[in-house]
């Protein structure tokens, strides 16, 4: 795994840009204020600091409109001053229900309109005295069909929007993120009614598509605000470049005066999660969804301004900090990412490992060349070249390196090790070898010493692919995999979270009897709908956009008419979860960024990250100095 440090040398910096240090946010017309019934703890309420000090003394920054129509930040330590925004009695807006009179044309029972019309269409043919299908008649009936289908799709497509913006929270007048789910006859909210980063990053990209732009950018700042806010759990505090798992909007009384209220941004870092466990993947996406603005958009201010630099460096120099590890890859716990419960993937998962391939492709188009960031860039760069030939070298597996891993011979000891990570041959599980087919194959789900997670995680194989991360082959390979298999990743409903489930003894001892993670429920193999827009960008990426358009058609069948879900149960998906959530909203916004993207596949150019020229010739030294054929100098990763 050796390579010289003079091939480090030829990646290029960025182009110098200039800065911008505009911190007003435009405030909209309309106000729509978000009612929660939530005590509010004076030391937690949080408004946002403006540039990154590394002070932990607690800061706000209070929102006030001025007379020029802007919003604008005022750092204040101790109280709010009298020009804070002051918001009365925040009334709160009924969202609509399924039951509010709103026509949707979705199939009756279990049978959709389209395959209705078909047979009224082909009984009347049959009631034709002489019994003929003219082929004026034929085509007749499959215009028909598609209009109803398009109809069909249109209805569920204006529906999913207005859920979509029923669901954005306002900060002071100006709209910062969309709720979890936003399910009026649900009285257990738990957290739902929280902004979380990494469910904004769908709705995020579905209203950039739209055009609506200033709520991520809103979104972008206000969390980059919250990032230097004090985390503390029992005495010990993370670094400072950690971003929250979510926030909260409260409607607090204004201090010294009951008659008037007062909003206040409440972060959540982990200290009240489930498991208590801090969001790695946020950082990551908060990143990807800042490019992705800069983009769409053109608007390359944000992302140059001062706070913003700073905010990216902290979130890298967290993330290449040194460690005891002796792999490229990030090393977690469990459930800090999307699965977010104890599911076994503690240590290298993949998911992590392609978002954060994303992120450091993504913050060095961002990052603005200056003398400080020269040794953070060049360990940038570094890691790149590194976690690439890692993750594309050791977690791919297709039916030939299943063979190899088969007549593995173990307790190696040398440099030329064929099984470096000592991976014994019976730990390849039996529905491997019937789940893999001939053509295609996937990256495993975690990789560490004696250990290798075969099952199949779908964030983490569809991102590879967005990212570049996986090769072209092993993009194509998985794609492959994805059609061959689809009766089991996607079956009645898309798409499968991890296959296959964990099981009896298995679940028992990983999941630690989690009743909420049952076998194919959740995370432990359940089917969710927000995936879709990872599949859609990842089958755009590769010129394989059937994929997408199939797996799309499959979920207008009934997702309008389920509400919504959060996941769906059982292998095939047939069922909505167990412990579901309706009207969830990256579900909603899945959806939506999955119908945007195929009506305009260039789109998708804002999330893909291209390899360079620079990494592929890195890559193709470091193979050609691969230890498994000769050893040679140690690679220093420079921090």
């Amino acid at each position: 795994m050796a390579t010289s440090e003079a091939v480090l040398q030829v990646f290029s910096a960025a182009s110098s840009r200039p800065y911008c240090f505009d911190a007003c946010v435009n405030s909209l017309n309309s106000v729509i204020s978000l009612k929660f019934h939530v005590n509010y703890k004076k030391n937690k309420g949080i408004g946002c600091k403006r540039l990154h000090n590394g002070f932990r003394n607690r800061f706000s920054v209070r929102a006030f409109h001025g007379v020029d129509g802007y919003s604008h930040g005022k750092i204040s330590s101790n109280r709010w001053n009298s020009m804070s925004c002051k918001c009365r009695g925040a009334e709160s807006i009924d969202g609509l229900t399924a039951d509010d009179g709103r026509q949707i044309s979705s199939p009756v029972n279990g049978v959709s309109n389209v395959q209705n019309v078909q047979d009224f269409e082909l009984d009347k043919q049959l009631d034709n005295k002489n019994g003929d299908f003219t082929a004026n008649k034929v085509d007749a009936v499959g215009a028909a069909n598609d209009t109803i289908h398009k109809a069909h799709a249109k209805s569920v497509e204006d529906e999913a929007w207005d859920r979509l913006r029923e669901s954005i929270v306002y900060y002071c007048g100006n709209p910062v993120g969309t709720i979890a789910a936003n399910d009026p006859n649900d009285s257990g909210i738990l957290n739902y009614d929280q902004v979380f980063i990494r469910d904004f990053i769908p709705s995020g990209i579905a209203f950039l598509l739209k055009g609506e732009y200033d709520i991520v950018r809103n979104f972008i700042l206000h969390t980059l605000q919250l990032q230097s806010w004090e985390k503390t759990m029992d005495c010990y505090s993370p670094g400072q470049g950690l971003m929250p798992a979510s926030f909260k909007v409260r409607t607090v009384p204004l201090d010294g005066d009951d008659s008037a209220t007062e909003e206040v941004l409440d972060p959540d870092f982990g200290e009240a999660a489930i498991g208590r466990v801090a969001p790695v993947d946020s950082g990551l996406w908060w990143i990807i969804l800042l490019r992705a603005y800069g983009k769409c958009t053109g608007d390359l201010t944000v992302q140059e301004r001062v706070d913003v630099q700073t905010g990216i460096k902290m979130i890298l120099k967290l993330c290449l900090a040194d460690g005891f590890d002796m792999f490229p890859t990030l090393l977690v716990t469990d459930g800090s990412c999307m699965i977010d419960r104890r599911m076994g993937i503690h240590g290298h998962p993949l998911e992590i490992q392609a978002l954060f391939y994303s992120a450091l492709l993504s913050a060095r188009e961002m990052l603005a060349p200056e003398d400080g960031s020269a040794d953070l860039i060049r360990a940038l760069n570094n890691r790149l070249v590194a976690l690439s030939f890692h993750i594309r070298e050791y977690y791919w597996i297709d039916m030939k390196k299943i063979n190899e891993i088969y007549r593995y011979k173990t307790e190696e000891y040398s440099y030329d090790a064929v099984n470096k990570f000592n991976i014994y041959p019976d730990q390849i599980p039996p529905w491997l070898v019937e789940f893999m087919p001939n053509r295609g194959g996937y990256l495993i789900g975690n990789l560490q010493p004696a250990h290798m997670d075969f099952r199949f995680f779908s964030l983490g194989n569809l991102w590879s692919i967005v990212s570049s991360l996986a090769t072209p082959d092993q993009s194509h390979a998985i794609l492959d995999l994805v059609e061959a298999k689809w009766a089991e990743l996607v079956a009645d409903m898309p798409f499968k979270i991890c296959y296959p489930a964990l099981e009896g003894q298995e679940w028992r001892i990983i999941t630690g009897s989690d009743p909420k993670n049952t076998p194919w429920s959740y995370h432990n193999g359940g089917a969710w709908p927000t995936l879709l827009w990872q599949l859609t960008v990842a089958s755009i990426k590769m010129n394989r956009s059937e994929i997408a358009e199939k797996a799309v058609e499959l979920a207008e069948r009934r997702i309008a008419r389920d509400k919504w879900p959060e996941y769906y149960d059982t292998k095939r998906g047939r069922f909505i979860g167990k412990q579901a959530r309706l009207f969830q909203t990256w579900s909603i916004a899945g959806y939506l960024v999955a119908k945007l993207l195929l009506a305009d596949p260039s789109a998708a150019k804002i999330l893909v990250n291209e390899e360079d020229s620079d990494l592929q010739n890195a890559f193709s030294y470091m193979i050609s100095a691969n230890p498994r054929r000769k050893r040679g100098r140690k690679q220093t990763f420079i921090v």
